[in-house]
């Protein structure tokens, strides 16, 4: 059954205000440009990104997710969306970002555009959900878990600068694996 992100969203409990800490060691030793942030929410990382400077376009299929973003945004160079990335109708325009942020957010046909929207010397910063049977949070259906080394497989033809696979969080939260990479095409 597909989650209910509006529904997940309306609820003030689940809006983060914390921008991901790869995403932070990345963007600071970045001159700000162009950024996209895929499947944003309701905008932390977004957020985090504009008040460096950066230009970002945010994309969610969430209405209430992109209602938050704007209301936070306001002064802030930010181009929020609302689309859903799975249907094939938002298009990644090709060259176009020095930066692609993608957390938490798997939908392998989009890697392809992804990896075509950095500019050469661009980055790609991901965090995204692995197979792991011995979790107890995070999603369960294979389709939106990666394979241990399918990520970095995904960019293996890129400088990759960082990648770990390894449990989030505190023992004992419920602790789920993830895989992480900061990755810059040649």
């Amino acid at each position: 059954m597909p989650r209910d992100w509006d529904l997940h969203y309306s609820v003030a409990a689940n809006v983060n205000a914390t921008a991901d800490p790869l995403l932070v060691q990345v963007a600071e030793l970045c001159p700000p440009g162009e950024a996209l942030d895929v499947a944003c929410g309701p905008g932390h990382n977004t957020l985090y990104l504009a008040a460096l400077g950066w230009r970002v376009t945010a994309v969610d299929g969430s209405r209430v997710a992109i209602e938050i973003l704007r209301r936070r945004a306001a002064g802030l160079r930010i181009d929020a969306q609302i689309a859903d990335l799975e249907n094939g109708r938002y298009t990644i325009r090709p060259d176009a970002y020095d930066l692609i942020a993608d957390f938490y957010f798997l939908h392998r046909a989009l890697f392809s555009q992804i990896r075509g929207g950095v500019r050469p010397g661009g980055i790609v910063v991901a965090a995204i959900h692995l197979l792991d049977e011995q979790a107890a949070g995070g999603p369960h259906n294979p389709a939106f878990l990666l394979r241990p080394g399918e990520l970095r497989q995904t960019f293996a033809d890129w400088k990759i600068l960082f990648y770990s696979e390894a449990r989030e969080g505190p023992a004992g939260s419920g602790r789920r694996s993830a895989a992480r990479i900061i990755a810059r095409r040649a």
